[in-house]
């Protein structure tokens, strides 16, 4: 795996077909899986479809009338291309794309495997209810009418917020985008996905320290990185194919690898350093790190003065964390350390990549800012091989973030302000008003009328607690009554044991999926239980988001299978039942069902109005050109070099800036002043103000080559443009489109009406507008106060795309240059600090470092101290994390369901230290009892296992269908049942929740195990 090859491109493997093996011989199936290369699990296996992997040609592709599709692969955020072969409408055969520079050739088990999960038969046929405790079969004529009477009533009596719509990171964008709007044509913001509980505290981290909360870099400019530093993530496991990225770098730059862990997990094998810490310390961890940079000097000063912010405060938090109490925390020997820091300090551009071991704290807000930090003080920010490396685990759940499948925001991260929602009206068409009447007014504590427009709703990670809490301590007026889980694993979430209550609680439960889920069978409901039959994205066409913010288009492989449908066609059945179907795809053409929003017309709608990431480029034209062109972009730039795309990066990374129009090629590493904006150049983004206490927030003297501002610099607004004569870039289209945004009435739409006729002068004061000649302005349809009027619309309102192309014709970058803030005053811990678990076992810890006070937020109260101030270490000391499989993903209903994959991991298990299980009298390979302080148990088996030191527990969270002891197979529809049911770590996971966005705390808590 490391020799260096002669070339960047993945050939052929010279080997004899296993088919022909087969020929000669008789082979069992596990002798067949063995021989293919699955059993290996990772890199290996990429013969799960039968035969060699090869290129598909055209010669090839003729013979039988073969079909050659192209896809990308629904599990993990690479963004694997798969190579689909069609026969008379079935899924024959399936390849990696060779030409993918993401993928290179290469699958994991999963990507391998993926064409059962579109033809597996155990997924739901047809849409069925429950009736007397048995399942029925519906058409999907009477699925629809009933949900939608039931909700409608509940609506009635209760409100809109009373149903929770809960979406996917496995909707397409377009999807997604849908999904958000619908919920807003519904009348609620209890709408989110599964981000909330795998990467929420990152966005509000990363978001709140440089602009955007998305990975900075790429998969494929890890190539560039000296030393690579992974904290809370194994993509050895979770992301596969990405650690070929991870190994190039290692082996070509000889860059070391340090892997931070809990656990010597299979990423840490391939590790020069590997640094075990304690669970919940990363905080700690990271500023022992920065005690040894900052006493060594080893900080990039220059790159602090210009470029960051409020690094003398993080001075002195860091000043505490001397090797000593470093090591109190965390269990790492300051020696370690201050190897590790060398390191880094020795090897830049270093990156730093993390996943959920990071994120799933209650302080998951605060490590995610840390880790932004330790890169800012070594200046691995905006440069190649630098940046952090966010991996996200969905295929598109970066995708659904951005289109705002979120309790808090519409799409583009546009908030719910009375603005946002003006905004997005206008790019739909819709009147405003009407949609502001959807949704409810209540009175707040205060005794003040409280629109529910504005207000976030209730997040993925609480919606139990919005139907268990009692209302009046709520912040909506009254509970969550019917729940709408649509590609989503419940038990994926914390809590199961009050999940189950909840569920039986609700007056209906309403599960949209290829697989029925743990939702089908967890709860002892004999009726309110629908079951509808989503499609797997193989059966549809869009666009899909990789980690690194490239964005791929998927062709449709196979029509939909089964009674299966798609998610937008049945977003649109249920818009239909409502009553808003014309207004919501009033700009979006409709398939010739009737009911069907087209995809690329909903892409192109999005186009219009997600300015604020740059998702307005990316037409379905180009992102078409990039999947039939892939051969043609490097491997590490990303950059075509030639061919239809030229000077594209590879996906159009967002920001995509301005129309298509000016062809913008795509942003490869965020916040790079190395490239001009033109050429995928960003400073960090003027996101807080231009002041703070007097201090000087925009960066100073340093910018993008070209830019006729070598300085720091706001965002840009048209006044902006005025106040630089730039305004008389703008073309009159683009004016007039301002004037649109602003509410200004043109001339031509005031004639006949003296009294508003406009003086023909450019300025409001009077004075003539730049760039214009004398004689000019009496010729103007703009009125003289057009300037005043429209000057506060800015690159995130102006529907034109105007502003951005001025402001990047001049070189600057729509959203301005600042500094990154190392500081973010409107968070509970402006400067991240080092909190306790909420149930720790470091009793001595709590008094130094407690969590929170209580408090109430996302309209429901959330609970801290009160938790943490009860001992439950005697009783619970073993501390309990969770994570990955190679061979399952998510909640593990579709891979468990898939017979490739479940041959390979058959037992749900728990590790456990070697020292521990003999105190404890536990067996390798017995069964045992796992406990939570909360009461959840779950009956697993034991793996005895070095990997897990003292003292820490570790099992992974891709199991369901068995529930404290119990195996629940009989529930399930018949022949849906998964082929490996197991016990959920999160039924003896506990209460937790981020201090900022309510994440869940999966990584950190106690449980006590006992002999079965």
């Amino acid at each position: 795996m490391l020799r260096k090859k002669t070339n960047g491109v993945a050939r052929r493997p010279q080997r004899t077909s296993i088919l022909s093996e087969v020929a000669k011989t008789s082979v069992d199936r596990r002798g067949f899986l063995r021989g293919s290369g699955l059993a290996i699990g990772g890199l290996a296996a990429i013969a799960a479809t039968g035969g060699t992997v090869q290129q598909a040609s055209a010669a090839t592709a003729a013979t039988g009338n073969t079909e050659i599709k192209k896809s990308v692969c629904t599990h993990c955020s690479v963004g694997c291309t798969v190579i689909a072969e069609v026969q008379n409408g079935v899924w024959t055969g399936q390849e990696p794309g060779w030409d993918s520079p993401f993928n290179l050739g290469a699958h994991c088990a999963k990507g391998a495997s993926v064409r059962e999960h579109a033809h597996g038969e155990r997924r739901l046929k047809y849409p069925m209810k429950k009736v007397a405790g048995e399942w029925v079969r519906v058409s999907w004529e009477e699925a629809i009418n009933e949900i939608g009477d039931q909700m409608m009533s509940i609506r009635e009596e209760s409100g809109p917020d009373s149903v929770y719509w809960l979406g996917s990171a496995k909707h397409n964008n377009e999807q997604a985008y849908l999904f958000r709007k619908f919920a807003g044509y519904w009348g609620t913001n209890n709408v989110d996905h599964q981000a909330r509980i795998c990467h929420s505290t990152t966005v509000a981290g990363v978001a709140n320290t440089w602009g955007y909360g998305a990975m900075t870099n790429s998969y494929n400019d890890i190539h560039n990185s000296r030393a690579i530093f992974i904290i809370g993530g194994n993509p050895a496991e979770a992301h596969p194919v990405s650690l070929q990225h991870v190994l190039k770098a290692k082996e070509q730059n000889n860059a070391p690898l340090i892997v931070c862990d809990p656990r010597f997990t299979r990423t840490a094998a391939h590790a020069d350093e590997f640094v075990r810490m304690r669970p919940g310390s990363d905080v700690a961890l990271v500023w022992g790190l920065l005690w040894h940079i900052f006493e060594n000097e080893w900080e990039d000063k220059e790159f602090i003065r210009t470029r960051v912010w409020g690094m003398d405060q993080i001075r002195e938090e860091v000043a505490k964390w001397n090797p000593e109490e470093t090591e109190r925390v965390t269990g790492v020997p300051g020696s370690q350390l201050e190897r590790v820091a060398r390191t880094l300090a020795n090897n830049r551009p270093g990156t730093v990549i993390w996943c959920m071991g990071g994120t799933q704290h209650t302080t998951g807000n605060n490590n995610t800012r840390a880790y932004c930090i330790l890169q800012l003080a070594l200046g691995n920010m905006g440069t190649e091989g630098g940046g952090t490396n966010i991996f996200r685990g969905h295929d598109n759940v970066q995708g659904a973030t951005d289109l705002g499948v979120l309790s808090h925001t519409l799409p583009g991260y546009y908030g719910l302000s009375k603005g946002s929602w003006q905004h997005w009206t206008r790019v739909w068409g819709e009147d405003f008003d009407w949609l502001n009447a959807q949704f409810t007014k209540m009175k707040g504590a205060d005794g003040k009328d409280k629109d529910l427009m504005y207000e976030t709703g209730i997040p993925v990670s609480r919606w139990i607690d919005g139907v268990l809490e009692d209302a009046e301590n709520m912040d909506q007026p009254n509970k969550v009554r019917a729940m709408v889980l649509w590609g989503h694993a419940p038990n994926s979430q914390t809590r199961m044991v009050e999940m189950k209550k909840a569920m039986e609680m609700l007056d209906m439960l309403v599960v949209i999926d290829p697989y029925p889920t743990v939702s089908a069978v967890l709860h002892e409901r004999t009726d309110g239980v629908y079951l509808l039959p989503a499609c797997t994205q193989f059966e549809t066409e869009g666009s899909v988001t990789a980690s690194n913010r490239s964005i791929q288009w998927r062709q449709k492989v196979v029509d939909p299978i089964f009674e299966s449908k798609t998610d937008h066609e049945i977003i649109g059945r249920f818009a239909k039942k409502f009553g808003f179907h014309d207004r919501m795809f009033r700009n979006i053409a409709i398939e010739d069902d009737g009911v069907t929003p087209n995809i690329e017309d909903t892409t192109r709608e999005f186009n219009r109005g997600m300015w604020t990431v740059g998702y307005t480029g990316q037409t379905p034209e180009r992102l078409k050109t990039h999947m039939a062109n892939q051969h043609t972009f490097d491997r590490t730039t990303l950059r075509a070099l030639g061919g239809p795309a030229d000077g594209d990066y590879y996906g159009l990374p967002w920001p995509c800036w301005g129309t298509a129009d000016i062809k913008h090629p795509g942003s490869p590493n965020l916040y790079n002043i190395n490239l001009p904006v033109k050429d995928g150049g960003l400073p960090f983004r003027a996101r807080y103000g231009v002041e703070r206490n007097g201090e000087n927030l925009l960066a100073e003297g340093v910018s993008n080559p070209g830019a006729d501002i070598q300085d720091g610099y706001p965002e840009f607004t048209y006044q902006m443009l005025v106040d630089l004569g730039w305004d008389g870039d703008l073309t009159e289209e683009e004016k007039r489109s301002i004037a649109t945004v602003a509410g200004i009435q043109m001339a031509e739409a005031m004639e006949g009406d003296p009294s508003a006729e406009p003086n023909g002068l450019s300025e409001g004061d009077g004075t003539q507008g730049a760039a214009e000649e004398v004689g000019e302005q009496s010729m103007s349809p703009f009125p003289s106060d057009f300037n005043a009027k429209a000057g506060g619309v800015n690159w995130k309102t102006d529907l034109s795309g105007g502003i951005q192309r001025v402001a990047i014709k001049h070189g600057c970058a729509p959203y301005g240059n600042a500094k990154a803030r190392t500081v973010v005053w409107t968070f509970p811990d402006p400067v991240p600090v080092h909190r306790e678990p909420l149930y720790t076992n470091r009793r001595d810890l709590v008094e130094d470092y407690p969590t929170y006070e209580d408090r109430k937020f996302y309209r429901l109260p959330t609970m801290y101290a009160s938790i943490q101030k009860q001992d439950f270490s005697q009783d619970y000391p073993i501390i309990l994390t969770s994570g990955r499989l190679v061979e399952y993903e998510g909640g593990g209903d579709e891979t468990r369901s898939n017979p490739w994959l479940a041959e390979l991991q058959q037992d749900m298990f728990i590790e456990i230290n070697t020292r521990d299980a003999n105190n404890l009298g536990v067996r390798d390979g017995a069964m045992c009892w796992v406990e939570g302080p909360e009461g959840g148990k779950v009956k697993v088996m034991a793996m005895v296992t070095e990997r897990v030191g003292e003292g820490v527990a570790f099992m992974p969270f891709h199991f369901g269908g068995h529930f404290q002891g119990e195996d629940l197979r009989s529930r399930y529809p018949e022949g849906a049942d998964p082929i490996v049911l197991g016990e959920s770590t999160n039924t003896a996971q506990t209460y937790g929740y981020d201090s900022v966005t309510q994440m869940q705390e999966t990584k950190a808590t106690l449980c006590k195990i006992m002999p079965a």
